[in-house]
């Protein structure tokens, strides 16, 4: 291991990462070491790294963007006046998959999906590193390869939980041809250090795209909401989606007796994401800069009424946007470019987010807790011109309490299936979202 990522942050191994409240979540560590480094669902905390004591090379810790992330070198031709909120833009469009189905099922209008099914039918690509829910119990996800149509659709829709793609990057190692990888901002991030010291991965990991993401609420924060809105016990879930059928679709929860419970997206969020990981509150990506591509909701109107679905699509690299053209072009993907200035106008908030992070990892400094090292995201200019003058200081003095009361400032072991919750829900904050 080199002395350069010994030292980041004081950080000295993946299980000092996870313990002291930076880990993403993402699982790269896993895929680089899995005879030392397993992920387990910490059930108030996120899929979290096991680490055999002593047996780790270090490969993980130089890949883990829960420690270290930088921006993206900007290509020729992104929109400079972007880079700092948004990270490189290439192009932009709202448009959604041509395939009824997907586009119905999917959270908004099925375009990483249909992405997906491009790749695997009109391109050399064999298949799709993603996610799906975990068959024999629906609120927990697992990662999974799909080379079909009929295994992506059965994975279409959102899922506001943990999950750890990136621990699957295997099944691209081991296919017959490249393939796409789709996941959170952070999956991506850490997929794409990995592909840097593994030739391997870089040899197969054909397409990334990322998932806007506000962060990944706790396994305990479904639990508990189910709990609330009079669903069915855990051991009679058959079903669990968070969104999709419609956009934005409505959180739906499914006894084995055919029983259902339904609420609003925007209720269902308003509730579950209150109990989001701390590393989740300081990220500086939420948009997936570091991806080929990202999609996410074009939050710049409503829904129309029984509106099957609508994408934002960002293609971030000349290879995500050969990809957008080329799944337009066969057919895949029905879209019409748009003015990049509808990603700021369809996410207000998350760059809110970004700009607070600088003044939370300030307070986390003062507090002498280990922070990550992020380079290139503009987070001092952004705090700065982006946040008034309260909530620039609610980003440092409303930081200092949480920690204690979180017990961000104490180390903090991984415990496979924990029920006890360490982040209580979050008030109504100028400088939380």
């Amino acid at each position: 291991m080199s002395a350069e990522f010994q030292s980041v942050r004081g950080m000295r191994s993946i299980e000092e990462v996870a313990e002291r409240h930076l880990c993403a979540g993402c699982g790269v560590c896993a895929f680089l070491e899995p005879a030392a480094i397993s992920m387990v669902d910490d059930l108030d905390r996120g899929r979290r790294p096991v680490v055999q004591r002593g047996s780790e090379s270090g490969l993980g810790l130089q890949a883990c963007p829960g420690l270290r992330l930088e921006q993206a070198s900007a290509p020729a031709g992104a929109d400079s006046s972007l880079r700092a909120g948004w990270g490189n833009v290439l192009a932009v469009w709202e448009g959604h998959s041509t395939d009824d189905e997907v586009r119905l099922k999917g959270s908004s209008g099925g375009a990483a999906t249909a992405l997906a099914l491009w790749a695997i039918e009109a391109t050399e690509m064999v298949g799709a590193v993603h996610i799906r829910a975990k068959p024999s119990q629906p609120v927990l996800n697992e990662t999974t390869f799909s080379s079909d149509r009929e295994a992506m659709v059965a994975a279409t829709g959102s899922r506001y939980s943990p999950a750890s793609p990136a621990d699957g990057l295997q099944h691209l190692v081991d296919s017959k041809g490249p393939g796409i990888f789709i996941g959170k901002p952070c999956d991506v991030a850490g997929a794409v250090a990995a592909s840097r010291l593994e030739p391997a991965l870089a040899e197969k990991l054909g397409l990334t795209v990322a998932i806007f993401c506000a962060g990944a609420p706790s396994t305990n924060a479904t639990v508990e909401y189910i709990e609330q809105i009079g669903g069915p016990l855990l051991s009679d879930l058959r079903r669990l989606r968070y969104r999709g059928n419609g956009w934005p679709g409505v959180f739906k929860a499914t006894g084995r007796d055919g029983s259902t419970v339904e609420r609003s997206y925007e209720e269902s969020w308003g509730v579950v994401q209150a109990k989001r990981p701390w590393r989740c509150r300081i990220c500086p990506d939420h948009t997936g800069e570091l991806a080929d591509i990202s999609v996410g909701d074009p939050w710049y109107r409503k829904p129309g009424e029984g509106e099957p679905g609508s994408s934002l699509i960002v293609a971030r690299t000349e290879r995500g946007k050969q990809a957008v053209e080329a799944a337009i072009a066969s057919g895949f993907l029905e879209c019409r470019a748009v003015d990049p200035s509808l990603i700021p106008a369809s996410q207000p908030g998350l760059l809110l987010v970004k700009a607070s992070v600088f003044g939370r990892l300030v307070a986390m400094s003062l507090q002498g807790i280990p922070t990550p090292l992020f380079k290139g995201f503009s987070l001092f200019r952004l705090w700065m011109t982006k946040l008034n003058i309260r909530r620039k200081a609610g980003s440092i003095l409303g930081t200092i309490p949480r920690l204690r009361r979180w017990g961000i400032h104490q180390p903090r072991r991984i415990k496979a299936g924990e029920l006890q919750s360490s982040v209580p829900e979050d008030k109504p904050s100028t400088t939380t979202q």
